[in-house]
């Protein structure tokens, strides 16, 4: 069975984005976007909500030709585009760079995904990770968490139906401040 992890960086007070979808607050340090650029080598498969896939194809496919991209920026994009995606949506027509549209039952196909073949797998954005939360399907999170409030906005957690008990897997904290936390779901 594949892992799934779900994993993104998020304001002290537990927001994904601040209102009005703002992420300004969340712009990686270089420590922060080099652990997130080592994680997709080992990701078989990224699994998008419709609003985070979004936000990610509109600068990563062209990143590393953007004047000054740093060779981290170049190697992310390469990696990015390279990787297999899929992306749950029900009101996006057609995608591309390496990507599926999947516009059926998400919980369904997730729990497809996981039964098969092939690497682990991350998911990204907090309604369709909250849909994979509530259905007891994610297995490991991890939090970057920015030593910022926000005071509102997307939380990264979803309500849920009934706890989730976790173990604690890793803690460390980076030269800017980001709080790395990794929990798998104790099962």
């Amino acid at each position: 069975m594949r892992k799934l992890t779900y994993g993104m960086n998020l304001s002290l007070d537990g927001y994904i984005a601040a209102p009005g979808d703002d992420i300004g607050w969340s712009v990686p340090s270089d420590e922060l976007f080099q652990f997130w650029s080592d994680q997709l080598p080992a990701t078989g498969l990224s699994l998008y909500g419709r609003k985070l896939w979004q936000t990610m194809s509109s600068y990563w496919p062209t990143a590393d030709q953007q004047p000054g991209a740093t060779p981290a920026e170049t190697e992310f994009a390469r990696r990015w585009r390279d990787m297999p995606k899929a992306v749950f949506s029900s009101t996006i027509g057609e995608v591309d760079w390496n990507t599926r549209l999947v516009t059926g039952d998400a919980v369904a196909e997730i729990t497809r995904l996981k039964a098969g073949d092939g690497g682990p797998m991350y998911i990204g954005g907090a309604t369709l990770a909250g849909a994979a939360m509530r259905a007891g399907l994610i297995d490991e999170y991890v939090l970057a968490t920015a030593p910022v409030l926000v005071g509102g906005g997307t939380p990264f957690f979803t309500a849920l139906d009934s706890w989730v008990n976790l173990n604690l897997v890793e803690t460390r904290t980076l030269p800017c401040g980001v709080v790395l936390t990794r929990y798998e779901t104790r099962r």
